[in-house]
């Protein structure tokens, strides 16, 4: 089954084509609102040689990008969509109708960075190929089996109103590939990136996870604002700030770029060597330190720790930083230990590992399911 996955951003496209579980490509059309530019490799990582679109947006992109897709398959059987917000209604992957599609447009407000780009892609793939069949992958669905108790908010249940989780498919994806002493222990997976948080599983369950209703809630981000006293808020608002003031400052102007004024990328932050841009990383890696323990609390204990993402994956510096804060658990780096595998000592009573994440292939993997029991 040939299936093409979709990741929709505010700037970019992520896609990969799978052929059952192999990934025959992986690429992104970058800067899609501007000058689009396509990067794509093949499964040997060689670059291949992708078209750029001459327009902007997903509707001017999809269709360049479906006819070079379709020279490089004979046929697609389904498109996989990442979705980040699923709310209550969505625990799992749907084929997309009409239906579906009203109900993720009526979730636009709780992610308003990512779910209308989400939304997009799904329209412009309708219009590129009508009778294809479209699957949504939501990020928020591994959460839904949080305890009661810890998807509730201290609100009244009238607002409708509870915690969700998001970086899902990335957790999901974890889970699956947890050694066996893991995959049925208490373990932490610390997924960091421009958009990093927390998840605590137990038996390769989510049990707690540090986003909260939208993607601006728990660790600093890097231009997100993480957890923040809600009388902050009003208090902006008693200064003079609209709703869409407020937003733009908290989802764009905040995290590490607030912080530092320099840039909310870890590399530039560790390439500015200035005190700002320190107080930034420090800060970081502080909160993940300080909200590790809450989901230790939730977990009743600690068997593991997994960094993954873009900075968990490739900063060693950051790690390092966060395995000193939490040596008190029992987490200790190996010297010289790899970017990949297993990186703290073999008697360590608190095993670490760095394990590369996969998105796409989960979606691809969800698709493929909803596809084959229809």
């Amino acid at each position: 089954m040939a299936v093409l996955t979709l990741n929709a951003g505010s700037s970019s496209l992520k896609f990969a084509l799978f052929d059952g579980e192999q990934a025959l490509l992986r690429g992104e059309v970058e800067d899609i609102t501007g000058s689009p530019k396509t990067w794509a490799k093949n499964a040997a990582g060689e670059m291949l040689d992708p078209p750029n679109a001459e327009g902007t947006g997903h509707e001017a992109v999809l269709p360049v990008l479906f006819d070079w897709i379709g020279q490089q398959t004979g046929s697609l059987d389904a498109v996989g969509h990442r979705v980040v917000h699923g709310g209550a209604r969505f625990d799992g992957p749907v084929e997309v109708d009409d239906g579906v599609l009203t109900e993720i447009e009526a979730l636009v407000e709780y992610a308003p960075l990512h779910q209308g780009h989400n939304l997009s892609a799904i329209r412009a793939v309708r219009a590129v190929r009508p009778g294809l069949r479209q699957v949504a992958c939501f990020d928020t669905a591994f959460h839904r089996s949080m305890p009661q108790l810890a998807r509730t908010l201290p609100l009244p249940p009238r607002l409708g109103l509870e915690r969700y989780g998001f970086h899902g498919l990335s957790y999901e994806y974890i889970a699956g590939k947890l050694p066996p002493k893991l995959a049925a222990g208490r373990v932490i997976v610390a997924h960091l990136g421009s958009g990093a948080s927390l998840c605590a599983l137990a038996s390769g369950r989510s049990v707690e996870t540090t986003m909260s209703v939208t993607p601006l809630d728990g660790l600093v981000m890097g231009t997100r604002c993480g957890a923040l006293d809600p009388g902050v808020v009003l208090l902006l608002m008693r200064r003079g700030m609209d709703v869409n003031a407020i937003e733009h400052l908290l989802y764009h102007e905040s995290g590490m770029f607030g912080l530092s004024g320099v840039s909310g990328d870890m590399r530039k932050l560790h390439a500015a060597g200035s005190e700002v841009a320190q107080r930034a990383i420090d800060l970081f890696t502080y909160r993940i330190a300080t909200e590790a323990g809450a989901m230790t609390a939730a977990l009743g204990g600690l068997d593991g720790f997994v960094f993954t993402g873009g900075i968990g994956e490739h900063d060693a510096a950051v790690r390092q930083k966060v395995v000193d804060r939490l040596a008190w658990l029992g987490l200790s780096l190996t010297p010289n230990a790899p970017n990949e595998g297993l990186v703290s000592p073999k008697d360590a009573p608190v095993e670490v590992w760095v394990i590369p994440t996969d998105e796409e292939s989960v979606i691809a993997r969800q698709t493929r399911a909803i596809i084959d029991s229809a």
